[in-house]
């Protein structure tokens, strides 16, 4: 079932979350969301994934047939999860990891029942803070992904012509995503976050505020769905943020470039500027050890002092974080916001995003990938960083 050269990586993983296990006396830990999945064992399937707190992991597939290997046991139900349990004496788990943020009520109920732990914790919020530090393996997949995000962008200038519109701007941007390599899926957590392989804010579209949890907004195509580009004209003095998906691994990067028709506002070229010193002065402080909290209280001194406070993170909704973990979902821990309680950890990779909306203009600002070292920050997306004029 499991790849050769995926093994020592998954090892890695199942003891380090055994380990968190261990601290909490949680005996065992049920997984059955994709993410999760593909997190434990490299792929996606129908079914759970148990790691009890001492031992080996055992494989429960519904779907797809075909697949082998130790502990791998094919069920119907998840009832027979405990009928083989009891056929081969393995002890129920009393105090019992379950994903409780993202199970359905009927799903958790039933687990609970067919276990019928003494107690049940929530295996969302131990996933997501073991998740957050990266093995070697993901770090090496964030640099395939870096690499052809960066090769996408380069392309980008290619996809304009004048009287083009921002939604035919990124149609063109995504078929060159897609020869590139990237595999269309954006994952994102929790509700409210859905979005079709990235956004691009062109003109006075760059202030509409949306009801998801992004950095900015835009009306998008449809009330279904309101965010990002929606048919606006690239005219002369149209700044057009790009901040497309780095989907080309499991492992998603995140960058956001700016392009312009024409010249722009000074205002607007000083704000870019600002966002480039916002994020040069974060480079130069972050490292292990740094609360996230005070990442974001110098991105906003920043823009305070340079008189661009109503412009930071948006106009009309402003949003309250400077940057966010990746990973197989777009949005992991640590996150950098005013009240996080992380601190900077080595192997943690994460988006810093300081952008600013200039009315009439649209957004402007920079968003890279970084990894966490020992001694600091290592730029995964290197791509040039000024304003691009078509």
């Amino acid at each position: 079932m499991i790849q050769k050269e995926l093994i020592n990586d998954l090892q890695l993983k199942w003891s380090r979350m055994q380990q968190a296990m261990q601290k909490i006396n949680a005996d065992g830990c049920l997984l059955s969301v994709d993410v999760n999945l593909y997190y434990t064992t490299g792929l996606i399937y129908s079914g759970y994934f148990y790691l009890p707190a001492e031992g080996e992991p055992w494989f429960f597939i519904k779907r797809p047939n075909g697949l082998k290997g130790k502990n791998v046991e094919y069920i119907r139900k998840p009832e027979q999860m405990a009928e083989l349990f009891a056929s081969r004496n393995i002890e129920m788990p009393k105090r019992l990891l379950l994903e409780a943020d993202e199970l359905t009520y009927n799903d958790y109920m039933r687990l609970q029942t067919i276990f019928n732990p003494k107690e049940t914790v929530n295996a969302t919020t131990l996933m997501r803070t073991i998740r957050q530090i990266k093995t070697p393996h993901e770090i090496e997949l964030f640099r395939i992904s870096a690499r052809q995000h960066a090769k996408t962008y380069s392309e980008i200038p290619e996809c304009f012509h004048p009287g083009i519109t921002d939604l035919e701007f990124q149609y063109e941007i995504e078929r060159r995503m897609r020869k590139n390599g990237s595999i269309g899926l954006f994952r994102a957590f929790g509700a409210n976050m859905d979005i079709f392989m990235g956004s691009i804010l062109a003109g006075e579209n760059a202030e509409s505020p949306s009801p998801f949890d992004f950095a900015l907004g835009g009306n998008g195509m449809d009330s279904s769905c309101p965010l990002g580009a929606n048919g606006t004209v690239l005219k002369d003095g149209t700044a057009i943020m790009v901040d497309m998906a780095g989907n080309y691994t499991a492992y998603m990067t995140d960058m956001t470039r700016v392009f312009s028709v024409g010249k722009l506002t000074d205002l607007a070229y000083r704000a870019h500027q600002t966002a480039l010193f916002i994020q040069s002065e974060i480079e130069n402080l972050a490292r292990p050890g740094v609360p996230c909290a005070e990442l974001y209280d110098i991105a906003v001194k920043i823009a305070e002092n340079e008189a661009l406070s109503p412009y930071f993170m948006g106009t009309k909704q402003q949003a309250k974080f400077v940057g966010h973990g990746i990973g197989i979902q777009i949005n992991e821990l640590p996150v950098l916001t005013p009240r996080s309680k992380e601190v900077l950890a080595p192997n943690m990779v994460f988006a810093l995003e300081p952008k600013f909306v200039i009315p009439g203009v649209g957004a402007v600002g920079i968003e890279n990938s970084f990894l966490v070292t020992d001694t600091g920050l290592e730029k995964l997306t290197i791509f040039k960083e000024e304003i691009i004029q078509l």
